[in-house]
């Protein structure tokens, strides 16, 4: 082959890729999925601001568990700015979380969703570098959803903007697709590293992880050290989940094996919901992977909001 041949193959693949990467990025693509994303993601947010002001005293102000100093040492070596610094008063505080149960129900609600979603993922920042060592996955997954539907036209569907006309049509939108890649990439990357974490563990390897799970009264909320009488059923749950957390990031993407990991993952964190007392973390969890369904309808019409 001349060296002419080479350059039209290399330029020939060239165009193909960046063609199937702009399609897989920038494909436009509707926002039903992300929408119903949103509202559980905007309700979520409500709840924990709900929770955090349920508590006020000890999360924010002088009489909290954090202090000025200790947060200062804590954030010293890592990049992480908020206005609540530990020196703020219980009625900014107040307003604040206030603030920020507001944003997250119309978010859920679709009001003014093109601000009120970056609004609600701001002011849950601000409260979550406040609150560095109290936060569990729920808070960082909740978090990670917000930001990333900031992008979209999620509140292009079943929502109150599109009930009074606020927003388009709810046409196809490249940010949706957008979106949508970033949420399942990060998905991919969260549960890789999850079971590289799980496999640094012996109890992993050996089958027992499930049961020491199961025996843990710190999280149990349903019994479940009967699955002790059962070893083999115990080691079995135990290496499905780690190599389903490790092959999550390569066998998610073909639509042979999707429905199967998608299955696994419904599983996996309804268990966590229901046995480890984890509910809301593993409700979320639940609802990122639903980014993974493509849309499978586009009927107009069903879309309660629409006049």
């Amino acid at each position: 082959m001349t060296v002419a041949g080479i350059q039209r193959l290399v330029l020939e693949w060239s165009k193909e890729f960046w063609e199937s990467l702009d399609a897989f990025f920038f494909k436009p693509s509707d926002s039903s999925v992300l929408a119903w994303i949103r509202i559980a993601t905007g309700g979520m947010i409500a709840y924990i601001h709900l929770v955090w002001l349920l508590r006020l005293q000890s999360f924010f102000g002088p009489t909290a568990l954090l202090d000025h100093q200790t947060l200062r040492l804590l954030h010293q070596n890592a990049w992480k700015w908020t206005y609540l610094d530990g020196r703020e008063s219980l009625a900014f505080a107040c307003i604040h979380e206030l603030a920020a149960l507001g944003a997250g129900i119309a978010m859920a609600l679709g009001i003014w969703s093109r601000w009120t979603i970056p609004l609600a993922w701001f002011l849950t920042l601000m409260t979550a570098h406040r609150l560095a060592p109290m936060l569990f996955g729920l808070d960082q997954i909740v978090l990670m959803l917000a930001m990333y539907l900031s992008i979209s036209r999620c509140g292009d569907r079943w929502s109150l903007d599109r009930r009074f006309g606020l927003v388009d049509s709810g046409d196809a939108h490249w940010r949706n697709t957008l979106a949508t890649r970033l949420i399942q990439l990060h998905l991919c990357v969260i549960y890789f590293f999850g079971g590289l974490g799980k496999a640094r563990g012996w109890m992993w390897w050996d089958g027992t992880a499930m049961w020491f799970a199961a025996a843990s009264f710190e999280y149990q909320s349903l019994d479940l050290t009967w699955i002790g009488r059962y070893p083999t059923l115990g080691s079995l749950l135990t290496h499905a989940t780690l190599f389903w957390e490790l092959a999550y990031a390569a066998l998610v993407w073909p639509r042979l094996s999707r429905p199967w990991v998608l299955a696994m993952a419904f599983l996996v964190h309804a268990g966590i919901a229901l046995y480890l007392g984890m509910i809301t973390f593993g409700f979320m969890m639940i609802v990122a992977n639903l980014a993974f369904i493509p849309t499978a309808w586009d009927n107009k019409s069903a879309d309660p909001f629409v006049p």
